[in-house]
């Protein structure tokens, strides 16, 4: 998901002549589109699929580095006691 700034980044005026081919644009390419005011960034949009599938991303990157840093504080369990605790004997 690289911007492509030749194409991927267009002024909110730009954006509200016609805001459905813009949306389109980000939908289809699977690319997010930078919106900008006065030359300066102001909002991103983005297809549907892509920002849930960065949400998830992020939220298991998140709970990767939580599971690193139990594991380095020595919070640690043995694979039968999680089994026993999600009740999947």
């Amino acid at each position: 998901m690289k911007i492509k700034f030749s194409e991927d980044v267009i002024s909110l005026s730009e954006f509200k002549v016609n805001p459905g081919k813009i949306v389109n644009r980000a939908k289809n390419s699977h690319r997010p589109i930078l919106l900008t005011s006065r030359g300066k960034g102001i909002a991103v949009v983005q297809g549907l699929a892509e920002y849930e599938e960065s949400q998830e991303n992020h939220e298991f990157m998140k709970a990767i580095t939580q599971g690193l840093i139990e594991i380095k504080e020595g919070n640690e369990l043995e694979l039968d006691d999680v089994k026993k605790k999600l009740g999947i004997n």
